[in-house]
């Protein structure tokens, strides 16, 4: 009988200290919500910076960016931008001129939308000599899409990540 007892007491005090480890899942999901928070904070906030990995020009394959030093950056009234820019030109744009998308100004119109998994992000630009439409897709992981539509370029569409402003 006092095997049989110590036996049992034996098993459920080991089942007890299994049943407080946390699972991979439990892990998984708690980094989940951590990133979601942070995502959250660095949308509302609205000063973050939007790095391309790969550039979706329209007609053509996908572009490879990570040798290619991109930014889009939204500092609370501004948008800054150093986008590459793979399309055609309509005009304004002179032959031999850089080509990308580098333009800074002040944000004219910007709305937030949240969604299920992803905010929806749209800010109008001017630029130098031409007008932007952005539209930026922050998904709740970090992942993000961007596309911007110009009055003198074919739209373009990238795909990369947000993070914090680097400080200077």
């Amino acid at each position: 009988m006092k095997t049989l007892v110590f036996s049992f007491f034996l098993t459920f005090s080991m089942l007890i200290g299994f049943g407080q480890e946390k699972t991979k899942q439990q892990i998984k999901e708690e980094k989940k919500l951590v990133k979601q928070k942070e995502v959250e904070a660095l949308v509302n906030s609205k000063e973050f910076e939007f790095v391309g990995d790969k550039a979706y020009p329209q007609g053509g394959r996908s572009i490879d960016l990570t040798t290619n030093a991109n930014f889009l950056r939204f500092k609370k009234d501004s948008i800054d931008s150093e986008m590459p820019f793979f399309g055609r030109a309509y005009a304004g744009v002179g032959y031999g001129s850089g080509g990308g998308l580098d333009f800074k100004g002040l944000i004219k119109d910007y709305s937030i939308e949240k969604g299920k998994k992803k905010y929806i992000i749209r800010a109008e630009v001017s630029g130098k000599s031409d007008y932007y439409t952005i539209f930026l897709t922050v998904f709740f992981e970090g992942g993000a899409s961007l596309t911007i539509n110009s009055n003198n370029r074919a739209s373009i569409n990238y795909s990369g990540n947000i993070d914090k402003l680097k400080v200077k």
